[in-house]
């Protein structure tokens, strides 16, 4: 199926359900016949910025990186679902412009729901000063001032969120 590159940039605080959902929402993109790619944080900083830490320097170098291969893989008709923290407005205009066809999608969580479902640990972690610079603990994350999308994940369930975003893709003949 051809269809029309863009990039979904899934946006909240860790441990949001930013994966979660955007892994759900692959697998359905996919079943419509669908070129696919994830970039995730947790896979991109294990290989192609392996080299950066979590200062806002390092993470604007990561959302850079990230963006340029985000563009490519747009611009060549695929639809590519980045889940990244990105706590900064600038950082994600730049990316915005950048990629041309970018959808922002803020998964919205309170940090207190974050740290609930965290696997990790990572929460906790922040909180007993084993882990510095967190994001939505002791390091900003500046709420996104031009989101298209907003996901709930507190209210909303995984298959409820795929339907507003499907919804969106299909009223703005992406899909």
């Amino acid at each position: 199926m051809e269809h029309k590159g863009f990039t979904l940039w899934f946006t909240g605080l860790p441990c949001s359900g930013k994966t979660t959902l955007a892994d759900a929402l692959a697998k359905d993109l996919r079943e419509k016949g669908m070129k696919v790619e994830r970039l995730d944080g947790d896979i991109v900083r294990k290989s192609l910025t392996k080299d950066l830490g979590f200062s806002k320097e390092d993470r604007q170098m990561n959302i850079e990186r990230v963006t340029f291969v985000a563009k490519l893989l747009t611009r060549n008709g695929v639809a590519v679902l980045c889940t990244f923290v990105s706590p900064y407005n600038a950082i994600r205009r730049k990316s915005r412009e950048e990629i041309g066809e970018y959808i922002l999608v803020y998964v919205k969580a309170t940090p207190e729901a974050c740290a609930e479902r965290d696997v990790k640990g990572m929460w906790a972690k922040a909180k007993a000063g084993e882990i510095k610079n967190f994001t939505g603990y002791d390091d900003p994350f500046e709420e996104p001032d031009n989101a298209q999308i907003i996901i709930d994940t507190e209210n909303q369930t995984v298959e409820e969120s795929k339907k507003i975003i499907l919804n969106w893709l299909d009223k703005n003949s992406y899909l």
